[in-house]
């Protein structure tokens, strides 16, 4: 039996195995394997013999070390490495690389653990799971689970950065600490532009369009603005986004919504940072950097003007990666702004820092190197 588990954004597949039911568990969009085959303790499976198996659709359960189950993955994963050829368009080679990213991401959920209840993994050297597990899913696993070691290792690493937490340099270095399943806000030249630019006049009330972790709202907040409104439709989202405003000392100035997009009423300033690329997520975690057809940025913008005070503005983070990979044509933007109504009366650009974006290694070089993070400044046409 296999289903999806929209709240959480997880599959879900029952597997038999000797009597006892199995349930495999993931938040990408691959399918579950089709057969189990458990390898005892001193069993030995070379990287070679792994692969063919789950290319076959066999995923091996590892019941043997834990350490030794991580370096099977290292040496699989190694020889899935091939450099991409790049194809006729920087749109073309987008959607190779992609594939080949999702192709890679099949193959590597083969590895399986079983996690009893209360997300307890008993491996030898095995690390204790449970507060990484309970964050990733948001609920205790009541019957023994599988769990891909790939997603498994992610979950830990996610953890792991949210208890460290991110300084933010537009917040005066302060931390913003962020769960698995929200975005993180690692990309600072972004928000540098929101702490720079300059407030409309007057600017009494602001509203952060789908605030994530919560850092926009923050950010506006410390710059004085003291009837702030953010809204996201994720539930982690929006205990993240409260649990950094009250660790920032802004909670007073920010009343957080379960909303899809606007809360009713006006304010002086809209702001919103969609997902970038209009393309399908392969994963819950995509959906911050993909949104299909555009769909939210242009909700955001069809919207914005009716919710706009007279002298209000609406402020648009994107980049022109879209554009540069051939995922947009280079005057969709400017046409949708017209059309909803909004003219720019202000554009500020920066390049981005990111370590991709000076890797001449990256198989979308010719894109990242060119790409421009702009913030719009946007105000009713009439």
């Amino acid at each position: 039996m296999s289903k999806n588990i929209p709240t959480l954004g997880l599959q879900q597949h029952d597997f038999d195995h000797q009597g006892q039911t199995l349930t495999w568990l993931s938040h990408s969009h691959i399918k579950p394997p089709q057969q189990l085959q458990y390898l005892a303790k001193q069993e030995h499976l070379s990287a070679d013999q792994a692969l063919k198996l789950w290319r076959d659709k066999t995923a091996t359960v590892w019941q043997g070390d834990y350490h030794q189950a991580k370096a099977l993955l290292d040496a699989v994963k190694r020889r899935l490495h091939k450099p991409l050829k790049p194809a006729d368009s920087t749109l073309e080679t987008f959607h190779k690389w992609r594939l080949q990213q999702q192709q890679r991401s099949q193959v590597l959920s083969h590895l399986l653990v079983e996690v009893a209840a209360g997300w307890q993994l008993s491996l030898p050297r095995a690390p204790n799971i449970q507060a990484a597990c309970q964050q990733a899913f948001g609920f205790d696993n009541e019957h023994t689970a599988l769990l891909p070691l790939h997603a498994l290792l992610g979950y830990i690493g996610a953890e792991q950065w949210h208890q460290r937490g991110i300084a933010i340099s537009a917040l005066d270095d302060a931390h913003i600490h962020v769960p698995f399943g929200v975005f993180s806000p690692l990309r600072g030249e972004y928000l540098d532009l929101l702490s720079n630019a300059a407030l409309p006049q007057p600017c009494h009330s602001a509203w952060d369009i789908g605030t994530g972790s919560g850092v926009l709202a923050a950010i506006l907040a410390k710059r004085g603005i003291s009837d702030i409104i953010a809204t996201d439709t994720n539930p982690v989202a929006i205990a993240t986004a409260k649990a950094n405003f009250t660790r920032l000392g802004v909670q007073a100035a920010i009343h957080v919504v379960e909303r899809d997009l606007f809360p009713e009423g006006q304010a002086d300033l809209i702001v919103c940072n969609p997902p970038w690329l209009p393309a399908k997520p392969s994963a819950m975690i995509e959906t911050a950097l993909y949104d299909p057809n555009s769909q939210m940025l242009r909700a955001f913008l069809d919207g914005a003007a009716a919710h706009l005070s007279v002298h209000g503005q609406a402020w648009l983070i994107m980049s022109n990666l879209a554009e540069l990979i051939g995922l947009r044509d280079a005057d969709d933007l400017n046409t949708w702004i017209t059309a909803a109504g909004l003219r720019i009366v202000a554009k500020h650009n920066t390049a981005p820092k990111h370590a991709k974006a000076q890797d001449a290694n990256d198989v979308l070089h010719a894109a990242r190197s060119q790409e421009v993070t702009s913030l719009y400044c946007l105000m009713a046409a009439n």
